[in-house]
């Protein structure tokens, strides 16, 4: 028989999942919604349920679907019809690719193990009192200090920046000159994107720090390697290999991975050459504070010249994760290098950093070093003894007066894959001499940190490196052999 009605429209199936750690109902349901309406589970044009009827099926109250409707129809992903429901909208766009899960391309970050760079001891009295030092910054903030503020950072912490490098590294400057920067890397990056241009070269020190030379070949710039031997940066060389050169990237005070200082006579040259070419040096004072004979030596910097640019980080004093770091420039390059800052950052979290500075005013960072010290040199002495005795002379171990690493070098007249071989079999977390140079041939050895670890797990670690280092080198073929038989 006829029939004047209409068939009713099917109410989409609704192919959802709600997300528990989402705590308001109507935000949970609509981002369900949105979800699947944008990865194409629901078609265009399908009619929704009721909101009473939604709700009785998700298990939710209905308020917290009509929240969920409204925000959907706000965002155009959804629309009302007078007298006939709510419909997903005619027009949107193409469904994205599906999502990655993030276990599959997340990185991993293991618990660094003896003998990985960059590791530090912790303070827990330390943190507390810089925790305690942020709340107080936070609790007492004025609106000033709630703002931008100077894209040079706090002032507290650069007048403390300022009389710390007076007093133990021979740098006299006045705070506006300082920048701080969110490492060591950032603050090197915006001072070549300011004074450089894509193309200029710069001297670099092989062996050397490759993460600032990947830095500095990320933004368009050019490494030119400058040997280094026991008097630091060959100047000479330096203008041999690279004579148009517009700047030096250089750790004079306890070069990376050497452990040389750089000489009066080459730091002589080096200023010479900047002021003669119009170029600048730029100081990174890696490692500065822990010097284990005598006190810091005086910074490259501080020997009065207009071209160096210094580099400063709180990274081993106090542990990577601060990202705090600062820049010292010539008065002349401030206006040029904060402008470009602007197309970067602003400057990290205002709270850290004053909280920062008062643990420096308050002397508290200075006795941890002086606290830490002691404790890392016995972990060098540790750690070479080890060495040299497992090692029954395979191995060359420096000790070195400063800094946080030394370096143990392999005998000349081995192969290449030496020291990679040696390394594997042993199983310790190392880096190569050979893979901090720009060119790996010459004699091999291992980049030790010896900081942030108890005592057992170095002399452990230390004692399988010297055990393999003497295998290898007393019968390298059958080394070679029964590593791979391993693999």
């Amino acid at each position: 028989m006829a029939t004047t009605l209409r068939p009713r429209r099917t109410v989409a199936e609704l192919p959802i999942r709600l997300d528990p750690a989402i705590r308001d109902q109507g935000e949970r349901v609509s981002a369900a919604l949105r979800e699947a309406i944008l990865a194409g589970l629901v078609a265009s044009g399908a009619r929704l349920p009721s909101s009473r009827a939604l709700a009785e099926v998700l298990g939710v109250r209905r308020n917290g679907v009509v929240a969920a409707y409204e925000r959907l129809m706000s965002d155009g992903l959804i629309e009302a019809r007078h007298g006939s429901g709510t419909f997903v909208a005619a027009q949107l766009p193409s469904p994205g690719p599906s999502l990655t899960p993030p276990d599959q391309y997340a990185p991993e970050f293991p618990a660094p193990r003896p003998f990985a760079l960059g590791n530090t001891l912790t303070d827990a009295a330390l943190l507390r009192r810089l925790a305690n030092a942020v709340r107080r910054r936070i609790v007492a903030a004025t609106p000033e200090q709630l703002g931008y503020g100077d894209p040079r950072g706090s002032a507290h912490l650069r007048a403390e920046i300022a009389r710390h490098l007076a007093a133990q590294r021979g740098v006299r400057c006045d705070p506006g000159a300082i920048l701080v920067v969110n490492g060591t890397q950032s603050g090197l990056r915006l001072c070549i994107e300011a004074l450089l241009e894509p193309g200029d070269a710069v001297w670099m020190e092989d062996p050397g720090y490759g993460a600032s030379r990947r830095t500095l070949e990320a933004t368009g710039r050019i490494a030119v390697p400058v040997p280094v031997d026991a008097e630091g940066l060959d100047v000479a060389a330096g203008r041999r290999l690279g004579p148009a050169a517009r700047a030096a990237y250089v750790t004079p005070s306890h070069q990376f991975p050497s452990g040389v200082s750089l000489t009066m006579a080459r730091r002589v040259a080096l200023l010479e050459w900047a002021e003669s070419a119009g170029a600048y040096v730029i100081e990174d004072d890696y490692d500065s504070e822990f010097r284990y004979a005598g006190p810091p030596l005086t910074a490259l910097a501080g020997l009065g010249s207009s071209r160096v640019i210094y580099l400063g980080t709180f990274t081993k004093t106090l542990f990577a994760a601060l990202r705090l770091a600062y820049v010292v420039l010539p008065p002349a390059l401030v206006a040029r290098v904060v402008a470009v800052r602007a197309t970067h950052d602003r400057f990290p979290p205002r709270f850290m950093q004053d909280a920062v500075a008062d643990l420096i005013a308050d002397g508290l960072l200075a006795a941890h070093v002086r606290r830490m010290r002691p404790r890392y040199r016995e972990a060098r002495d540790v750690v070479a003894a080890t060495l040299r005795d497992a090692s029954a002379g395979a191995l060359e171990v420096g000790r070195p007066a400063q800094g946080l690493h030394l370096v143990a070098m392999l005998p000349a007249g081995l192969p290449r894959e030496a020291g990679v071989q040696i390394r594997t079999a042993a199983g310790i977390e190392a880096r190569l001499l050979s893979e901090t140079r720009f060119d790996q041939r010459g004699l091999d050895g291992f980049v030790l940190g010896f900081s942030g670890y108890d005592r057992s797990s170095l002399v452990e670690a230390a004692h399988r490196l010297g055990r393999a280092a003497r295998s290898y080198v007393s019968r390298p073929r059958r080394f070679a052999m029964m590593t791979e038989h391993r693999q």
